[in-house]
């Protein structure tokens, strides 16, 4: 088997025909298998799998687990990937679709022709389900691969959407912290940078939704879980990195702390969103206008804020 496709989904029965057909209008001069993890849906998702299955036996192949695995689709990704046979397998969420039917073939070309790279990508379109005007996900000024040092930014850096893809298939074990990751794209592709560079093909060859059934919806930055879990991500691929870039990833993780000062769980916690004030301030050591307003904001008490912008005020109403 040269290339196992992985299309991971959980309620998405609006989305899924069109996944799985794109993966079945593939051409190519090897053979394929389509592996379709659900996520214990409950809107027919897995119904409209097993009918593939049926229309299409040893070709599609359903991974229906008997309960949901967690992770925003993590978990079900590793335990189905478990299932692939492929040389390399190509990712795809349940909501978004090829539009290319050479795709594998292109990209399976790439790494066959380059043994020093771990992963290919290619541009993709990404759209809106508000109805946000479509766009192009990646820019003319691309390079033609990319290594670790490329992935590693104190903002979070994203290019590279997940059904756009491929990877060799050379990881027997994925480490326990990647399990915990809410987020899958992130540190899978730090892994697979680690083994070697990463591929771009400019082709413009799938779309990514954007929509309130996909993963990106779940990403709340407002509530402490998913920032914690980014703050405990960003942690653990320090520590994969051996602390290669660890100034930088420092000031990542900060952006969080600075996040989950107006989280929702910490509202009415005054003592809790001081702790996090100084440990976003310790971290990132940001330049002085963007301490002062940290300071004022969520270290001074409001009763110490409202008695100075008295007495500032004071000759004002003299």
């Amino acid at each position: 088997m040269k290339v196992s496709v992985l299309i991971i989904t959980y309620n998405q029965a609006k989305f899924i025909r069109k996944a799985i057909d794109s993966a079945l209008a593939q051409q190519t001069t090897f053979p394929i298998e389509i592996l379709v993890g659900d996520d214990f849906s409950s809107d027919g998702t897995r119904e409209i799998i097993q009918e593939y299955e049926r229309a299409h036996p040893g070709l599609v192949i359903g991974v229906l687990h008997p309960h949901n695995m967690g992770k925003n689709g993590g978990i079900n990704f590793l335990e189905t990937l478990k299932r692939a046979k492929g040389e390399y397998y190509a990712l795809m969420d349940g909501d978004d679709y090829w539009t290319d039917s050479l795709k594998l073939q292109k990209q399976a070309d790439l790494l066959d022709a380059h043994p020093d790279y771990s992963t290919v990508f290619h541009n993709a379109v990404i759209t809106y389900e508000d109805g946000t005007p479509s766009h192009l996900l990646n820019g003319p000024d691309m390079k033609p691969y990319y290594t670790v040092d490329d992935l590693i930014g104190e903002d979070e850096i994203w290019f590279m959407a997940t059904s756009s893809t491929m990877y060799r298939n050379n990881i027997s074990e994925y480490p326990t912290w990647f399990r915990e990751s809410s987020s899958g794209d992130i540190p899978r592709l730090i892994l697979k940078a680690k083994l070697g560079k990463i591929g771009y093909i400019p082709d413009v060859m799938s779309v990514y939704r954007k929509n309130r059934g996909g993963a990106s919806y779940a990403d709340n930055y407002f509530d402490e879980t998913f920032l914690r879990n980014r703050i405990q991500m960003y942690t653990d691929i320090n520590r994969e990195l051996d602390y290669k870039y660890d100034r930088v990833l420092r000031r990542n993780i900060a952006r969080y702390y600075r996040m989950m000062l107006d989280a929702r769980q910490y509202k009415q916690s005054y003592f809790r969103r001081a702790g996090l004030a100084l440990k976003y301030l310790y971290m990132a050591q940001p330049d002085w206008d963007k301490a002062k307003d940290v300071v004022w904001t969520y270290l001074l008490p409001e009763p110490m804020r409202k008695l100075y912008s008295s007495i500032r005020l004071m000759p004002h109403r003299q």
